[in-house]
């Protein structure tokens, strides 16, 4: 099967993304852009996919379509994918999840130099009705911050309405290499409770004095 080339609100750094885990995310948060396809299949293994060509030279985003770190995802899917990975040494891979506790759990499988681990903070607050059954924001910085891997980014994306000083020291504890900043794509639908332009500006400004920041092309609609 042919890698998926990148298209969309994806990373600038993400050539393709490739899917071993599909259907419907356990997470079920209220703003998933698969939602904008209807209802999903249930979640399951395409075990066609482990004939995939990853290829070389590439950055390839695993499991974009659904979060395969979930709590009840079976280990042997991820070991499966993993391995798949491992085949192709000369690409560069990101894994990011909501659950860095059972990310953790692979993490000897993850000490080669190719693979980038992320994880989502769109905000230093919990908001259950949005964030549905994904761990809180606490349990995913607490356990992402204790893994002691090299290339670790953080996503905060869907950006929500947060609090600065609590945010920054959640940010900061995790030791990230980079922060992607990112705002929803599809406002009219979702009706996130977003923060306002002076706030993220300063939430930057904080974050530049002890990390890099990446503003996706979409947080533009909230800096205008």
């Amino acid at each position: 099967m042919p890698l998926n080339k990148s298209t969309g609100n994806m990373y600038d750094f993400i050539t393709h993304t490739w899917n071993t885990i599909k259907g419907e995310c356990p997470h079920g948060c209220s703003y998933c852009y698969m939602k904008r396809w209807g209802k999903q299949p249930p979640l399951h293994f395409d075990e066609k996919e482990l004939k995939t060509d990853l290829g070389k030279n590439n950055f390839i985003f695993v499991g974009s379509s659904c979060d395969m770190f979930a709590e009840n995802v079976p280990f042997d899917w991820v070991h499966k994918t993993l391995e798949h990975c491992k085949k192709h040494p000369e690409n560069e891979y990101l894994l990011q999840t909501k659950n860095p506790d059972k990310l953790a759990m692979f993490f000897q499988m993850l000490l080669n130099k190719y693979f980038s681990l992320c994880t989502t903070l769109e905000t230093n607050r919990t908001y259950r009705a949005i964030m549905n059954t994904s761990p809180s924001i606490l349990d995913r910085v607490l356990s992402f911050a204790k893994i002691p891997a090299e290339r670790k980014y953080i996503t905060v994306e869907p950006i929500m309405d947060f609090d600065l000083p609590e945010f920054i020291t959640m940010i900061k504890h995790c030791n990230p290499r980079k922060v992607n900043i990112g705002a929803d794509s599809s406002p009219k639908r979702n009706k996130l409770p977003e923060p306002p332009k002076e706030k993220i500006l300063e939430l930057i400004a904080e974050l530049e004095k002890f990390t890099t920041v990446v503003q996706k092309k979409n947080l533009a609609r909230l800096l205008k």
